[in-house]
């Protein structure tokens, strides 16, 4: 790492994205203490990291990227067992197992789960005490487009909740859609934090791009800019099949691989 620096605002997601080796485990494992010896500082809730004890886990949720269970515990046992490790008061295990959809498999071994089931308890295990920051590594690693869509939209109610969540991703789509801001990672340095609208916003072009026709397909650009008077383009959409409409705002892949010259992989 290379004397990054960022701030992450309560009841913000917050995004760390970059191809695989570019630094954004290790920032997250400094941020969940397992790597120590740094440099600089780092502040979490107020409190320097340095001066947080054990305590530091009864505020923090950790979902790895590669799930770590008790394979020949079931999903119950599990959850049941990490919730053993907590002052606090914890959720009901069965309901989150519910939140997943995976109460109906409460009482079968983890050995015999698939990987996106076992990412799913991950998930839910990082919840288990109603923690105030939420830290994610690939959250929707190995699995299906059903339930990715539901991981995602439990990750946004968190938000709507309160909570902080610092996700880490090399999936821009994932990333366009959850997080309020992001950091672009390569080489262990920050190359670019913003929203990804704003972003998008900056990088693209301010055009509207028409595809229309009947039998045979055209396209034409139009400046967004006077956009309702422009008498060419009122004319096209009165008078011909619309197929189309979009705006060319830049994609959060192109802006990263334009600012940092690294391909995502």
């Amino acid at each position: 790492m290379k004397g990054i620096s960022f701030t992450v605002a309560p009841g913000e997601i917050f995004g760390f994205l970059g191809p695989s080796g570019a630094g954004k485990s290790t920032t997250l494992n400094v941020l969940i203490r397992l790597l120590s010896g740094f440099d600089g500082q780092v502040s979490v809730l107020g409190k320097r990291l340095q001066d947080w004890r054990e305590d530091y886990y009864e505020h923090v949720g950790v979902g790895f990227e590669l799930p770590n269970h008790y394979s020949k515990l079931t999903a119950l046992e599990n959850l049941r067992f990490f919730a053993s490790f907590y002052s606090r008061k914890v959720q009901d295990p069965l309901e989150l197992l519910s939140l997943v959809d995976l109460r109906e498999h409460a009482g079968k071994r983890v050995e015999q789960f698939s990987k996106g089931m076992k990412m799913r308890l991950n998930f839910v295990r990082a919840l288990l005490h109603d923690p105030e920051i939420v830290f994610l590594d690939e959250p929707t690693s190995g699995l299906d487009p059903v339930n990715a869509r539901h991981m995602k939209d439990i990750i946004l109610g968190l938000k709507e909740k309160g909570k902080t969540v610092i996700v880490t991703t090399h999936n821009m789509h994932d990333a366009d859609e959850l997080c309020d801001r992001v950091a672009f990672i390569v080489g262990g340095e920050i190359r670019l934090i913003g929203a990804p609208s704003v972003l998008k916003r900056q990088s693209g072009a301010r055009v509207l791009r028409v595809e229309y026709g009947d039998r045979e397909s055209f396209t034409k650009d139009f400046p967004l800019d006077g956009l309702g008077a422009d008498a060419e383009f009122l004319e096209l959409i009165r008078s011909q099949p619309i197929r189309s409409m979009h705006s060319q705002e830049a994609t959060l892949e192109k802006i990263f691989i334009e600012t940092t010259g690294a391909e995502l992989g």
